[in-house]
C-alpha cells in the first residue's frame, strides 16, 4: 500500500477505535438492560454498526489493492482475504457474521434481537481489532 493508503488506514483505524470506545461506554452491565428503542440500545447499535462498516470499507479496499477484485458482497470481502492468507479462517467467519449484523441493522432494524446485539457488542470488538492488526501487519511488510 502507498503512503496515502497508510494514512487513510490510520485514520480509519482511529475512527473504528472511537466507535468501539462508544460501544464500550454505553454497553450496560446486564444484557437485560438493552431495551428496544432506548438511548442505550440505539447508541450501542449505531456505534457497533459504524465500527463494522469501517472494517468492511477497509476489507473491500484491501481486496482491490491486492488484486482480489471487488467483492460482490460485504461478507465476500472477508472470505477473499481469508483465501489470500490475510485473515485466519476463523476470524473471517466471525467477520462474515459481523457483515450480516450490519445488513440487518441497515435493512431490518426493527427485527434486531437485542440480546444478540449485546453479545456482539461484548465480544465483537476483539474481532474488529484483530482485523485491524492483520491489515496493519500486511501494510507494514
Amino acid at each position: 500500500m502507498s503512503a496515502v493508503d497508510r494514512a487513510t488506514f490510520a485514520e480509519r483505524a482511529a475512527v473504528l477505535e472511537r466507535h468501539l470506545v462508544r460501544v464500550q461506554d454505553r454497553l450496560p452491565v446486564d444484557a437485560a438492560d438493552m431495551q428496544p428503542m432506548s438511548d442505550t440500545s440505539d447508541a450501542v447499535v449505531l456505534h457497533l454498526w459504524q465500527a463494522v462498516q469501517v472494517v468492511i470499507d477497509i476489507a473491500t479496499s484491501v481486496c482491490v489493492s491486492r488484486g482480489l477484485g471487488v467483492p460482490p458482497t460485504y461478507a465476500d470481502a472477508f472470505r477473499l482475504l481469508a483465501g489470500d492468507g490475510v485473515l485466519p479462517e476463523n476470524l473471517s467467519r466471525r467477520l462474515v457474521q459481523a457483515a450480516g449484523f450490519r445488513n440487518l441493522v441497515v435493512h431490518a432494524y426493527a427485527d434486531l434481537d437485542l440480546q444478540r446485539v449485546y453479545a456482539a457488542a461484548a465480544a465483537g470488538p476483539d474481532d474488529l481489532r484483530a482485523f485491524l492488526k492483520a491489515i496493519r501487519d500486511i501494510i507494514e511488510k
